[in-house]
């Protein structure tokens, strides 16, 4: 298969043209907010090594997804929900969360593909609507969290951090029914992990997945997110 290379022209092949084996689409372009939010609405994320070059774009066969209403919690994390044992707070600290999700240490993996870029990126998304935080606060400390992009009735998981034992499961935990009471249609994981799967993502093919995306881009929740009003992104309708 080949992989496209991207100029100037804000376009993207068709996702479903992308390298079966390693999810790769495209390579080249930019992070515009203008471009992240086409690729997002097209099923397509940048996701590639911190000292890679260039960008590299990716539409996987099996795209890991969930509905909100299929979130599982298990018989642990609910105890530790009835506690309330954090402050949860929205887009209150977006910028220390993205921040943290590039520098707290994880098993097994050296490094990150959240490089200054992707940073500035995402922030500027935040800026304009589109990229919100989830956090768990302790004592007045940022002790866990996660970011992602919103279009539509879509939320884009990027990333997620914990500096304390569960802060990031209580963070998803509870910000997927909030979701689900706004009228968010689907959840974007992006790619397979345990962490995600105990919660009841799964993997979609990607035909699956992106019907899917469609009919939930034409949502309009309410609010946008949780705490925030209607401030998210607006919602879209994309042909193909």
């Amino acid at each position: 298969m080949p992989i496209y290379l991207l100029d100037e022209a804000l376009a993207f092949p068709d996702p479903t043209k992308a390298d079966p084996a390693t999810g790769i689409l495209a390579v080249g372009g930019d992070l515009s907010p203008a471009r992240l939010i086409l690729a997002y609405s097209l099923g397509i994320f940048p996701w590639y090594d911190a000292d890679a070059t260039p960008i590299l774009w990716h539409s996987p066969a099996w795209r890991f997804a969930m509905r909100p209403g299929d979130l599982h919690i298990g018989r642990t994390l609910r105890k530790t929900l009835r506690k309330h044992p954090f402050d949860l707070r929205y887009d209150t600290a977006f910028e220390a969360v993205l921040r943290a999700c590039a520098e707290v240490p994880r098993p097994g993996q050296n490094g990150t593909w959240l490089n200054p870029d992707m940073q500035a990126a995402y922030t500027e998304l935040f800026r304009r609507g589109f990229a919100h935080s989830a956090e768990a606060w302790r004592d007045g400390r940022l002790v866990g969290g996660l970011y992602g992009v919103t279009l539509g009735g879509v939320f884009y998981g990027e990333s997620m951090f914990a500096l304390e034992d569960e802060a990031s499961k209580v963070v998803f935990a509870t910000l997927v029914p909030a979701l689900e009471r706004a009228g968010y249609r689907l959840i974007d994981c992006q790619v397979y992990t345990d962490h995600l799967a105990r919660f009841g993502a799964g993997e979609w093919p990607r035909d699956d997945f992106l019907e899917t995306l469609d009919e939930a881009l034409a949502v309009i929740p309410r609010p946008g997110w949780p705490g925030s009003g209607d401030r998210a992104g607006r919602p879209m309708r994309i042909r193909r």
